[in-house]
């Protein structure tokens, strides 16, 4: 096992082709400085709402390394065709047992195993088992295997988020990543030696609705009536990311960075 620290970079949830061009030309742009592990929510890169096999293997292209993803993972039907053969792809853990696709994997960067596992929150999202009871045997029997395990807490309430992700500290967690509002929180932390962020942003369409047209998202407030929502489309794009460096041995994280270019 190397003894270099590991560098893994976080990206907040993709909106459409703009969120997911904005990962690609990051990614190109910042070759000197690729980190080990690349991770990505991908729940909304497939025009807002769930992931195509087609975006997957794009993605994959990009030399992202890890997807995870949230309530949105199942909108698009041909999901139920390849994700249980999408082995870089996890859908949330606490689905009932039965449900296609894995809640978390086992990745390897320079001969250094990485756990990762996606969790749904409870509060104001869609009925879901509990994140407190089989996620977290899950993230005990991941840390028997490697001390590095990463968090994607797909959740909309920051106390749920807060409180789960102190529990997660206890038990050995290294970094943990809240996703779903898309809005990045500036309040990066350490958290008994995990990195903590309450929520990664997006990347997407700079001047939309947290990635959506601004005029369907209107509408919707404005009349109540059910619109469909769309992609914003604007030439402006925004990157929200988290960059951590966590200690191989000891699964410590040492520094947590937000990244945020326009």
């Amino acid at each position: 096992m190397s003894s270099a620290d590991i560098k893994i970079l976080f990206f907040g949830d993709l909106v459409g082709k703009p969120g997911r061009f904005a990962v690609r030309d990051y990614l190109a742009q910042n070759k000197k400085m690729r980190p080990d592990f690349v991770i990505a929510n991908v729940e909304n890169a497939s025009h807002g709402f769930g992931l195509t096999e087609k975006n997957y293997n794009e993605l994959l292209g990009y030399g992202i390394n890890c997807m995870t993803s949230g309530n949105h993972i199942w909108d698009k039907k041909d999901i139920f065709n390849y994700i249980d053969s999408a082995d870089k792809l996890i859908r949330p853990f606490n689905y009932p047992e039965g449900v296609p696709g894995a809640g978390s994997g086992i990745f390897e960067a320079g001969g250094v195993k990485i756990a990762v596992i996606n969790i749904l929150g409870q509060v104001f999202m869609n009925l879901i088992n509990s994140p407190w009871q089989g996620a977290v045997e899950e993230i005990k029997r991941l840390k028997e295997i490697t001390p590095i395990v990463i968090v994607d807490f797909h959740a909309e309430a920051t106390a749920e988020k807060l409180c789960f992700a102190r529990h997660c500290s206890e038990l050995g967690v290294s970094a943990f990543f809240g996703t779903h509002t898309h809005v990045q929180t500036a309040d990066e932390t350490i958290i008994n030696n995990m990195a903590y962020i309450t929520d990664a942003g997006f990347c997407g369409a700079a001047d939309g609705i947290i990635g959506m047209d601004y005029k369907t998202s209107s509408s919707r407030f404005t009349t109540g009536l059910p619109e469909r929502h769309e992609v914003a489309a604007g030439a402006s794009v925004i990157t929200n990311a988290v960059e951590v460096e966590i200690k191989p041995d000891t699964g410590y994280a040492v520094k947590i960075r937000r990244v945020k270019p326009l």
